[in-house]
């Protein structure tokens, strides 16, 4: 039998969404009041889905302290008030998008859960607007 754990999170960040090679007028058009040359934040959520299969011993699909632990390790310790821009290396040179973020939270974690689990990363910049990653 299949199924699905999830833990919420969140996380707080600044970032700009900006394309070097576009002037300032060029990337307000096109990302609006997320080109602010001077940054701004989101109070991200963050909800981290694993499936797999239940262990008949324990009654567990995995302890999900694990998966808290993960999370602190692999994202709040990396991303967690940082200006995403400046201070993480993978976006220096990456948009640090919602959807962006969602890839890179997946691959930090993937490699970790290994080939046992299925993971969904389910990431929500704001309220209404949220992205979902299961890696393909």
């Amino acid at each position: 039998m299949r199924i699905t754990v999830n833990r919420h999170a969140h996380f707080n960040a600044a970032h700009r969404l900006y394309c070097n090679d576009w002037d300032d007028a060029t990337n307000e058009n096109v990302f609006g009041k997320c080109s602010n040359p001077h940054f701004h934040g989101h109070n991200y959520e963050l909800i981290v889905g694993i499936t797999g299969e239940i262990d008949p011993k324990t009654g567990y699909l995995i302890d999900l302290k694990i998966v808290k632990d993960l999370i602190k390790s692999e994202v709040e310790d990396v991303l967690d008030h940082k200006n995403l821009n400046l201070e993480v290396e993978e976006f220096k040179n990456v948009n640090p998008t919602v959807e962006n973020i969602a890839v890179f939270i997946y691959n930090k974690m993937k490699p970790v859960l290994g080939a046992k689990y299925d993971l969904t990363i389910t990431l929500y910049e704001t309220p209404r607007n949220f992205v979902v990653y299961k890696g393909e």
